[in-house]
């Protein structure tokens, strides 16, 4: 009699030294038993075995063969040492893996400070009345809700007809414990929540970034901020960049949904945080906005996202929405209500739409230019005439710290300044913490510096014997910025490669409007520089290397997360929701790879030197 032994359908895996452990189905990558344990690995390209991050070295049991996408991404000293990518390596048996810090996903510094903000009346669509009811008798056996609706039409200018089922359900409850008197909180003909006598009714504005997600609490009768919150984006163990997560929703069963789950998850975590801070109540939230672009606003509504991630770029929806909050989800106030701003376009979404509400007091009366700048940079270019032009810029993520060797995202210990003389490197750590790589504001200033010493020449290659830093390690240029623990941090000939090809899309996009404009660079009398990774830039070395032009360093501000201003002033203002409206109609779209002379202006703008694009000119070369 023979015996078959069939696979395990479980196994039991062990991630060390975090001591996260468990049972997960045999089917499962060592990534997706990560996720589902807890543990959040890096995984920039979404678990296809590209990025080679996620590192993890078995320690006891047995994996799935070795796949020729680990062959490439590992060393032989690696593969020898049992590292395994966890996105190719499934388990055969219950097995121990080893989790090498640079492999696992890091709290990152977040941007939630912006620009000083001007809302010159509050606006809001809530209206709030504090209302004293009739007792209920045997003579006079009025319901609850009419009850509620004949006081609150009392003192209301409009008709109120409604009420929210999700108020209606607490209603009775809180009725009486609240000796029948308690404030309304009317939004249009509806009494979207009822909460005690005295209670602020708040507000609840979000930037949905790809990487990290800024929450605002505000008190919506005077507009203060009452607690600011910032956190990764949890959809990061899906795919650190918008397509390996559109690749992820579209081609894993119920991929979609589980995006929008972690994000929601996330964003009710962001709420009680930010109720903690203030000592406040979710269920007093009446009202959110939610601005991100357009790939997080289709992934937070699960809309479909294939045809974003391929030519011509066509979301399912630009104009505004106006949805309830607990359609998503998000555990605020029953009939809580979120406005979502229009999208513009395929790639430049409604965060920018907030950030051109919230910047529109600053244009100047000349040539402003508004950049977002990440792993797609939107840029819009305003003329004294009031005419907008916006394209967006498929920068990648180098400026966040990836495709960069030693590259990390902006945490402690991420070398952040850069100062290179003949003989000497100077850097600077966030928190002065020892260092662990290079965040995306460091490698910029390490190249610009590189060019300025001539150790990099206008073609981006390392000149040979140019600086005693400069070494030969495996047949390839390092430029030595630091040594930790024997561990050297380097800048390499692929990572100037990186920085040349995002830079010059930069660089391009901004040539593109203005020739588009026809007008000079000069011209420009503003720049303003918006978001996390535009908030710590050196300016003068992005000019240096042309990635911003030439202008008089006086003409920048760097203004923070505008988005995030933006969002709370749409929480405050009808008035803007509807000059948000207008934007959408009023911008005037370009598609950058379509434009004429793009791939030469793209290939001129690779060179690492100070840039001033002219106007409009017959030659596309300039």
């Amino acid at each position: 009699m023979h015996v078959h032994n069939s696979p395990p359908t479980t196994v039991y895996v062990e991630f060390e030294p975090i001591g996260r452990r468990g049972v997960v189905s045999a089917e499962m990558s060592l990534l997706d038993a990560a996720r589902h344990l807890g543990v959040e690995l890096v995984s920039i390209c979404g678990g296809v075995g590209i990025c080679g991050r996620c590192k993890v070295r078995l320690l006891s049991g047995q994996l799935s063969e070795l796949t020729a996408h680990e062959r490439a991404a590992l060393s032989q000293q690696e593969i020898e040492q049992n590292f395994r990518l966890a996105c190719m390596a499934y388990p055969l048996s219950d097995c121990k893996v080893d989790v090498p810090p640079e492999s696992l996903s890091t709290p990152m510094r977040t941007q939630v400070e912006g620009m000083e903000e001007v809302v010159e009346s509050i606006e809001s669509p809530m209206c709030s009345v504090t209302v004293e009811l009739e007792i209920p008798s045997l003579s006079h056996p009025v319901a609850d809700a009419e009850n509620l609706l004949q006081a609150v039409r009392r003192l209301s200018d409009g008709p109120v007809t409604t009420i929210d089922l999700g108020v209606l359900q607490e209603l009775p409850r809180q009725l009486r414990a609240w000796d029948w008197r308690c404030q309304a909180h009317v939004r249009g003909d509806e009494i979207v929540a009822v909460t005690p006598v005295g209670t602020p009714p708040l507000g609840l504005a979000i930037d949905l970034g790809s990487t990290k997600i800024a929450g605002y609490l505000v008190d919506l009768r005077d507009g203060r901020i009452l607690a600011t919150h910032g956190m990764m984006n949890p959809q990061i163990g899906y795919g650190e960049d918008i397509v390996s997560r559109i690749t992820y929703a579209e081609n894993t069963p119920e991929g979609a949904l589980r995006l929008q789950q972690v994000v929601v998850e996330g964003l009710n975590q962001l709420i009680e945080a930010l109720c903690n801070v203030a000592g406040a109540d979710r269920q007093h939230i009446l009202e959110a906005v939610i601005v991100g672009n357009t790939a997080m606003h289709h992934l937070l509504l699960r809309l479909p996202t294939r045809q974003l991630a391929r030519s011509p770029f066509i979301p399912v929806v630009v104009s505004d929405l106006d949805i309830r909050a607990r359609d998503l989800g998000l555990r605020i106030a029953p009939g809580a209500r979120v406005y979502i701003p229009p999208n513009i376009a395929g790639y430049v979404g409604a965060d920018h739409v907030a950030v051109l509400i919230a910047t529109a007091r600053t244009w100047s009366e000349g040539t402003t230019l508004v950049l977002d700048i990440g792993t797609n940079t939107e840029v819009s270019l305003i003329t004294p005439a009031g005419a907008i032009t916006s394209l967006s810029c498929a920068s990648g993520p180098a400026f966040e710290g990836y495709h960069i060797q030693h590259g990390i995202r902006a945490t402690a210990g991420a070398i952040e300044r850069v100062q290179i003389t003949s003989e000497h490197v100077f850097y600077k750590t966030i928190h002065d913490a020892p260092p662990v790589g290079i965040c995306g504001s460091g490698i910029l200033d390490a190249i610009a510096q590189l060019r300025l010493a001539g150790v990099l020449g206008e073609n981006g290659a390392f000149r040979a014997d140019s600086h005693p830093r400069l070494r030969r390690i495996d047949n390839q240029w390092h430029f030595v910025l630091a040594e930790q623990d024997g561990r050297l941090i380097t800048v390499t000939q692929q990572d100037v490669r990186e920085i040349q090809l995002a830079k010059a899309a930069i660089q391009t996009g901004i040539e593109a409007l203005l020739r588009e404009n026809g007008i000079a660079a000069e011209q420009v009398s503003k720049v303003l520089i918006v978001g996390a990774f535009g908030s710590y830039i050196d300016i003068a070395n992005a000019v240096a290397i042309g990635m911003l032009p030439a202008l008089p360093l006086e003409r920048f501000a760097q203004i923070g997360n505008a988005a995030g201003v933006g969002a709370r002033q749409l929480l405050l203002s009808d008035s803007l929701r509807q000059a948000a409206r207008a934007l959408h109609t009023r911008v005037r779209f370009i598609e950058l790879a379509l434009y004429p002379g793009f791939g030469k202006m793209f290939a001129m703008n690779c060179r690492l030197m100070p840039h001033r694009p002219q106007g409009r000119s017959d030659d596309p070369g300039g």
